[in-house]
């Protein structure tokens, strides 16, 4: 998939498959966005990546940070080909019943309010231009409940809708809105799930976890016509029809 020319803007580029999807993106020809709170991390990946990438402090929850994230983006590169909602968050890991409201809440605005904020964001910049992908991170948790990750199956859950009302409202302005649901991953998100000792996702063994670079590898994929058939709705790598289209087997 040759992204000579477009413009790719991931949140969550710090770490993890918003890092790799950097990675795989930049060897594609893209130019990238990195956006994050760790501001060293992207900054470092930025420098890894070459004069291609910029970092971009970012807060995802806060709207007024990610629409100049956009602003500065477009300048920096005259377009804004391609969004990737990957920033998401899974601590505290708790029980309804001990959940504290405000971290709860927290986990709500990155994880929900943040993939509206970018959706929002970069909207109108990709109708100006008549065309853009939209690829949001999604999970299984989006359609079941885990113990003790109501807010993470919340969030998910409700993703998985906005990334359906983009479709419904957008596809006829050429807006491409896919969600994927990339399975247990080896991330440090993992090893929280794993610190935490609740529920049988945390008694995975670690071998059975797939590499970043897989999703990532995937969201590549997702910006080219083979995808088109997933437009509105979610892709999971679970599925072997889909790992072999993307060459994964």
């Amino acid at each position: 998939m040759d992204m000579t020319g477009k413009t790719v803007m991931i949140t969550g580029a710090s770490r993890g498959i918003g890092a790799e999807a950097a990675r795989v993106f930049a060897a594609a020809g893209a130019n990238v966005a990195l956006l994050a709170r760790s501001q060293d991390a992207i900054a470092d990946l930025a420098g890894e990546l070459g004069e291609k990438a910029i970092a971009i402090p970012c807060n995802v929850a806060r709207f007024g940070e990610m629409s100049a994230a956009v602003e500065t983006t477009v300048r920096a590169f005259g377009g804004l080909d391609v969004l990737i909602n990957n920033a998401g968050v899974i601590e505290p890991i708790a029980h309804l019943v001990d959940a504290d409201p405000d971290e709860w809440g927290q986990v709500i605005d990155i994880n929900l309010k943040g993939v509206f904020n970018g959706i929002r964001a970069a909207l109108p910049v990709m109708k100006d231009a008549g065309a853009g992908s939209i690829l949001t991170i999604s999970s299984g948790a989006a359609h079941g409940p885990v113990e003790a990750w109501s807010h993470y199956c919340a969030s998910k859950a409700a993703v998985n809708m906005l990334n359906q009302c983009v479709n419904k409202e957008e596809a006829e302005n050429g807006i491409r809105a896919i969600g994927l649901s990339p399975g247990t991953v080896a991330t440090q998100m993992q090893r929280e799930i794993k610190s935490s000792g609740i529920n049988p996702i945390s008694q995975l063994d670690w071998d059975v976890h797939i590499p970043a670079d897989w999703p990532a590898r995937t969201l590549l994929w997702m910006c080219g016509p083979d995808a088109d058939r997933y437009l509105g709705n979610e892709i999971s790598l679970r599925d072997e029809d889909v790992r072999r289209a993307v060459g994964l087997i």
